[in-house]
């Protein structure tokens, strides 16, 4: 009886932890479907659009399988071409011709066009059809153009990644760079990541004496300073950018105040330009960067610094080895903040940036909704995906030695 106790009491102990943990699963299941639903799904759904090429399977079947069974070497033979003509006749007849003519197209530059131009003329055609196509046009007969075919009838495709980056297959399978006209992709990842170093570093440099004046303010004028800093929350994003559109065009309050003091003799471009940007940018993401800052800076104990002007310290070596240190975390955080979300940046840069100032968002922006070029828009929401991880892996590595200056 004795040492049944024991058992019993373990027993019932293990039953009340499952039961708690039962309870803490199910508190926490409508959370993990809802982000499961509503964007781990979406998201992935997204991503796999980058390599997922089905377009042509779905309305070429019969050449895409014929296809399969080509060695690469030459053209294909008669039976790739009979089923060319078929598919072709029957995407005339049902309309759906153009849709696998356009992701042709982004295998190789006119094909469309070539697809296009046998599909309105696939019921004249008659065998040997091989012939028949090459005498309709002599693309039919190169072996580029179905190589290129092979690749876009494959269920998956590296193509849009590697555009993503300025790369491309060639013939032969190697991968290699576009030609220079058509280097894009880059030069906008490298304009995204020179604007998002430039606000974060504007804002650090407006946010820290901010942060430190408020942190060390009395509480009446830390309450009215506070109110100033999340003034801009309270005001949609869409708002606050027409707000600097207004106040910078070349009829504008600033241009009007800087000929009225005779700094100017006319008015200066201020909007439509990177200077806009960078001024709209700041002014949207300048309190993300005060509130962390402010946060940790409250915490930094007074008698630390009185203890150090007391030892002889002077003002700058009490700053540099006594206040930054400690403050270093929240200038980490604010800085992570800002970067992640200014990589993210679409309305203010098209609004109040030229051509030459737009981000990467805008391209996918424009993949989206004009092109519709799904997979392309997914290709480049992956690159933009994985440098914001990128950045925030090396952001967050700064915060390791101010830890451990803190202890």
């Amino acid at each position: 009886m004795t040492s049944s106790a024991p058992n019993n009491l373990k027993s019932k102990l293990a039953r009340a932890n499952r039961r708690k943990q039962f309870l803490a699963a199910s508190l926490v299941a409508p959370l993990a479907v809802f982000l499961l639903v509503a964007f781990f799904f979406p998201l992935g759904k997204m991503l796999f659009l980058s390599v997922e090429n089905t377009d042509v399977q779905r309305h070429m079947p019969q050449t895409s399988e014929a296809i399969t069974t080509w060695d690469g070497q030459g053209i294909p033979d008669e039976t790739v071409y009979a089923a060319l003509v078929d598919d072709l006749r029957i995407g005339s007849e049902n309309r759906t011709i153009a849709l696998a003519a356009t992701s042709l197209n982004h295998e190789i530059a006119g094909f469309r066009s070539l697809v296009m131009s046998a599909a309105r003329r696939s019921d004249d055609l008659t065998p040997p059809f091989q012939q028949s196509l090459i005498d309709h046009n002599a693309k039919w007969g190169e072996h580029e153009t179905w190589v290129g075919f092979q690749r876009a009838a494959a269920p998956y495709t590296l193509r849009y990644l590697l555009a993503s980056v300025d790369l491309k297959r060639d013939v032969d399978g190697e991968i290699q760079k576009v030609p220079e006209s058509r280097r894009v992709y880059i030069s906008y990842l490298k304009r995204t990541l020179w604007i998002c170093f430039v606000v974060t570093a504007l804002c650090l440099a407006l946010g820290f004496p901010m942060s430190y004046l408020i942190a060390n303010a009395s509480p009446r004028a830390r309450s009215i300073l506070f109110i100033l800093v999340l003034l801009p929350f309270w005001t949609s994003l869409l708002v606050r950018t027409t707000a600097w559109v207004i106040l910078l065009q070349s009829t504008g309050i600033v241009n009007s105040m800087l000929m009225w003091v005779g700094l100017t003799d006319g008015p200066i471009q201020l909007i439509f330009n990177r200077f806009g940007v960078y001024v709209s940018m700041v002014h949207i993401l300048l309190p993300f960067m005060i509130l962390p800052i402010y946060s940790v800076m409250r915490s930094i104990p007074k008698n630390h610094l009185h203890a150090s002007a007391s030892l002889g310290a002077r003002p700058f070596a009490t700053f540099r080895y006594v206040y930054l240190p400690r403050a270093l975390p929240g200038v980490t955080a604010g800085c992570m903040l800002v970067s992640v979300l200014a990589l993210g940046f679409y309305i203010t840069p098209a609004l109040v940036g030229g051509a030459g100032d737009q981000m990467l968002s805008f391209l996918i922006a424009e993949f989206t909704i004009r092109t519709a070029n799904w997979h392309m828009a997914a290709a480049l929401a992956l690159l933009l995906l994985l440098t914001i991880i990128v950045v925030f892996s090396i952001t967050s590595r700064l915060i390791r030695p101010s830890r451990g200056n803190r202890s």
